[in-house]
């Protein structure tokens, strides 16, 4: 379509200085519009809901036709007008790349990794036209054996090649992250639609073998979540590309990929057969981001169809679409065999204890927490546990109490499963067809919820998703044959704080509400120096702790600032629960209902 059409919105990105970490980027339009075309570039990315600025990194910017100079009027952080001209126009930019993570754009000798939101300038009033992008190799030598990884589909290049690729829209392109280097490479199919993983980074006997496996098991177990019938995937292709690092973790939705970052040690390692927590946590992590290519990808906010990438775009259904997620990236991972149905216990525990441990979740609902993610979740600062609660985690918990109230009362005629087949049904699966695109309201979903499971479930949602009271997962468990008990019964000394290490020092994080520390006046922030004279490190602060009882005071030496600070703390006893979930000796009925939850 692209090479017949003449109106087409054409790139050429090129990384130009691999140690400076600058891209330069190649816009032509043909057709600009005749009272000056008007530019921007996002001022966030999909998925990541913080203003970002991107347009902050480009460095320089000009503009050109027939060759002669066009005045380019920057009218705001990230906007410019080019004086009228007849086309075509040229516009060439330099993007500065050094943000290594999976919003934004890096580059150096080692790589180069892009979304399309932090390089590719809006054409307004053209964002409908084909795009096309021709992905440049670096001149340097050692960048003669680096690939292309991307879901873009290919026009002139090979695929994992250098060469020119092709979107139906700006929407479209911004919406394929493209990685470049020596990347391993592996591939599957689940269900007739190919995957790739790609793996940046230097991993040693990396097990791609076992790797591509878990994931073919967990995305089929997607695919016929949505399609029993058919078992048909939303797109041809789907890549994960991921960045092996010392230490990192994080993902990034998109239509048909997702971009990573994970620890080396997280990765499988030929000839381990045993699971390692890492591992398990990113098998989790690619559970969660393929999930979204149906929620939130092609079902989403009402609010999110269109996006407005220039400002906050607020919505109160960021539980349903990042808590349900949340929910269902464990439960793919016990119910397509990677994990066992003791280890999915562990990791529901781990959320239950997590979601328990801040007194924010008695401030903030889920639906605030949404809302408020622009200005509170992405800027958490020392004091998030004691003002807000996660939209993901509680809004797992959320769906883990719909699942179980859904299944009990029908008598597992229904269950969550039907709520979201019924949402990609109605709103996801025409998404991105011509006259789809429609997105799903507050009150759609408390409709939809009743007319589905045929409960009255209204007044659930409003005490669950709307209010702060703790969600009755004990009683909600029972009848599946599954307890859920706190297990810490032994008054243990403790500072109720979150510490993390400071070089080699100890610095508190955060301070409890009500805890030791807060009422001894101590701070997040704080640098602990010594406890009743002797030092305090990184990695002695249990072992200090444990030669006291609780009700036992310590002089507590700390730095805030540059100033030394001395705080008597009464120590108080850890009571953050420690839940743990356990299958018990039940009846046929409740292993059967257990059993439907967790195989499906």
């Amino acid at each position: 379509m692209a090479s017949k059409s003449k109106n087409v919105i054409h790139y050429t990105i090129v990384p130009k200085d691999l140690a400076g970490h600058l891209f330069e980027v190649s816009l032509t339009v043909e057709r600009p519009a005749p009272d000056g075309q008007l530019f921007s570039l996002p001022a966030w990315i999909p998925g990541s809901y913080m203003i970002r600025e991107f347009a902050r990194n480009i460095v320089q910017i000009r503009a050109e036709t027939a060759g002669k100079k066009v005045a380019l009027a920057k009218l705001d952080k990230h906007s410019w007008q080019a004086e009228p001209c007849r086309g075509p126009l040229h516009l060439r930019y330099e993007v500065y790349a050094w943000d290594l993570s999976v919003r934004a754009a890096h580059l150096d000798q080692t790589h180069g990794f892009f979304n399309g939101s932090s390089v590719f300038l809006q054409v307004h009033g053209q964002e409908h036209v084909p795009h096309v992008v021709d992905i440049v190799r670096p001149l340097a030598e050692h960048c003669k054996t680096w690939r292309v990884a991307t879901a873009l589909p290919e026009l002139k290049a090979r695929r994992y090649g250098f060469g020119t690729y092709v979107a139906s829209d700006y929407d479209e392109l911004i919406d394929h992250p493209v990685e470049m280097g020596d990347f391993q490479l592996g591939s599957f199919t689940a269900h007739g639609a190919r995957h790739d993983v790609a793996i940046t980074g230097r991993v040693a006997n990396l097990d791609m073998a076992r790797l591509t496996d878990d994931l073919r098991k967990i995305c089929e177990e997607q695919i016929a979540l949505f399609e029993p019938k058919s078992k048909r995937a939303p797109m041809q292709r789907y890549v994960f590309m991921a960045m092996a690092l010392g230490d990192g973790y994080g993902g990034l939705e998109h239509r048909a990929s997702t971009a990573l970052m994970c620890a080396r040690a997280d990765l499988p390692v030929k000839g381990q057969a045993a699971m390692s927590d890492g591992y398990r946590g990113f098998l989790g992590l690619c559970s969660h981001e393929y999930f979204h290519t149906w929620n939130v990808k092609r079902i989403k906010p009402a609010r999110f169809a269109p996006y407005d990438l220039s400002v906050e775009t607020y919505t109160p259904l960021l539980w349903l679409f990042e808590g349900f997620t949340s929910y269902y990236d464990d439960l793919m991972l016990v119910r397509s065999g990677a994990i066992d149905q003791e280890a999915y216990f562990k990791l529901l525990a781990k959320t239950i204890n997590n979601v328990l441990r801040g007194s924010g979740r008695h401030k903030q609902s889920v639906a605030e927490s949404s809302f408020d993610a622009w200005v509170k979740y992405y800027r958490q600062d020392e004091n998030a546990p004691n003002a807000i609660v996660s939209y993901y985690t509680k809004g797992s918990l959320v769906a883990l109490a719909l699942d179980l109230t859904i299944r009990f009362e029908t008598k597992g005629k229904k269950s969550l499963d039907d709520i979201m087949r019924a949402l990609w049904e109605i709103y996801g699966r025409d998404f991105y067809a011509p006259g789809g695109g429609r997105g799903i309201t507050e009150e759609d979903v408390d409709e939809l919820f009743e007319q589905v499971s045929g409960l009255k479930l209204k007044r659930k949602l409003e005490r669950w998703v709307r209010g702060t009271a703790d969600l009755p997962l004990a009683d909600l468990l029972t009848p599946f044959g599954v307890q859920l008990a706190d297990t810490n019964k032994e008054a243990k000394p403790a500072l109720g704080a979150r510490t993390a290490r400071s070089g080699n020092g100890c610095k508190l994080a955060s301070v409890y509400e009500g805890g030791a520390a807060h009422r001894a006046g101590l701070s997040g922030g704080d640098l602990l120096v010594a406890l009743d004279g002797l030092r305090v490190t990184a990695s002695n602060l249990d072992t200090l702790l444990g030669r006291y009882r609780v009700g036992d005071t310590v002089a507590v030496h700390a730095f805030r600032r540059d100033e030394l600070m001395e705080f008597g703390v009464k120590l108080l006893a850890d009571d953050a629960p420690q839940m743990a979930l356990s299958a018990l000796a039940k009846p046929a009925v409740a292993g059967k209902m257990r059993k439907a939850w967790l195989v499906g």
